[in-house]
């Protein structure tokens, strides 16, 4: 555990140098990452149990409109704050479905919870109280009583984002190699087997799910803060899928490879829609058959056997 978030607090450390040098475009580029990197990374944990979301635009937009309402009608300002309630909500949202959804596998899976994300799409779409298809504003927040002016402001939001976002992985990588995070792993390979040996894997996909909500939850009240607006289209089946692409880039093999991916595809998404405005879906598409074809455990798998392969010569 120790070496966990000592490892996590220097990544952390260095994220933040970085951002401290990067000029401002940059910053709330890899804002935008960490925001999205975090929703992958709840979709890591389904994964690694054999199951992808494609709704995960429902906590998402959830955590976003819950945080960005209060800040925008409650005056509830502070960044943190901000980002817990978008957890909560995103994870009591969760909680609230996830006794349907866990019954389900493959297909029906990702259809049920597509179509899910695109029932609160529909809903806010014809909620004119607070925007409808245009959504609403998110006012600026503050840290710690302390509102910056906007010279400042990206950086100082980029900076909780990342230590919300290495604690986030930390804590993520402990459930992982917990007993019940590798129950989740057994399930992926024999569901059947699994239950003979007394888990059940209900309970495991419950929980997954739960934790995979309050992390789109806190992405979504994070990327709300960043763009400074929020609209139905955080729910949408394409944000959801996008999402997909950055989980399969990153792979479950690891906890940290998802903010890497979310950043490439942030980064490419930035250049090419500049310069290739019509096609730079087609180079996204051209590089995701390339990982999945050389890398089909993702980006994670890279650094994932490196320390099983230093381990054993240590061994």
């Amino acid at each position: 555990m120790i070496r966990v978030f000592g490892l996590a607090a220097l990544g952390a450390v260095l994220a933040i140098a970085a951002g401290v040098l990067a000029p401002d475009w940059l910053v709330f580029t890899m804002t935008k990452a960490i925001a999205f990197g975090l929703v992958a990374l709840g979709i890591v944990g389904l994964m690694r149990g054999g199951l992808v979301s494609f709704g995960q635009g429902l906590y998402y937009c959830a955590g976003a409109y819950v945080s960005g309402l209060l800040a925008a009608r409650f005056g509830v300002s502070e960044a943190a704050l901000l980002l817990l309630i978008g957890a909560v909500t995103g994870a009591a949202a969760a909680a609230l479905v996830s006794p349907l959804i866990a019954r389900y596998r493959g297909i029906f899976f990702a259809m049920l919870t597509m179509a899910l994300s695109m029932v609160l799409y529909g809903v806010l779409a014809k909620a004119t109280p607070i925007g409808g298809t245009d959504g609403f504003n998110v006012p600026r927040p503050s840290f710690g009583g302390w509102t910056p002016g906007p010279e400042s402001a990206d950086l100082a939001l980029y900076v909780v984002a990342v230590i919300f976002a290495a604690v986030a992985a930390a804590l993520c990588r402990l459930y992982y190699d917990s007993g019940p995070g590798l129950v989740a792993l057994a399930a992926r390979e024999n569901e059947l087997r699994v239950e003979y040996l007394g888990a059940s894997v209900f309970t495991v996909t419950q929980r997954n799910f739960i934790l995979a909500g309050g992390l789109a939850g806190l992405g979504g009240a994070l990327n709300g803060m960043a763009l400074g607006h929020v609209d139905p289209f955080f729910s949408y089946w394409t944000t959801s899928g996008e999402v997909v692409f950055i989980a399969i880039l990153g792979g479950y093999a690891s906890a940290v490879a998802v903010f890497g991916a979310a950043l490439i595809v942030e980064l490419v998404r930035s250049f090419s829609g500049q310069y290739f405005p019509e096609s730079w879906q087609l180079f996204l598409g051209i590089f995701l058959l390339l990982v999945i074809i050389f890398l089909p455990r993702g980006f994670g798998s890279l650094w994932a056997k490196r320390a099983t392969g230093a381990k054993g010569a240590g061994e």
